[in-house]
């Protein structure tokens, strides 16, 4: 699955698996903004996580900031700050 996502320039992080089977896993790059991220999660990463462990009971995303962006907007507000 990491090379499909990758190929649009995204990629995927294991958060963690809870007891219960579920895994949380954080898209990352492009992925983490895409419109169609909820598509992905559900017909790409579900399907191959539960065919590779099919004791997964589902799947789920964390979306946040990446570190990145966070820096990025902090400059911007650090420099917009100075300015006045």
């Amino acid at each position: 699955m990491r090379p499909a996502l990758q190929d649009h320039q995204g990629d995927i992080a294991l958060v963690e698996v809870s007891s219960e089977g579920i895994v949380t896993v954080r898209l990352t790059g492009a992925c983490a903004t895409c419109p169609g991220a909820q598509q992905t999660l559900a017909g790409i990463v579900e399907t191959e996580l539960r065919q590779a462990c099919p004791e997964i009971t589902g799947v789920t995303a964390v979306y946040q900031a990446s570190d990145e962006l966070l820096a990025q907007a902090l400059r911007l507000l650090r420099k917009e700050k100075n300015v006045q």
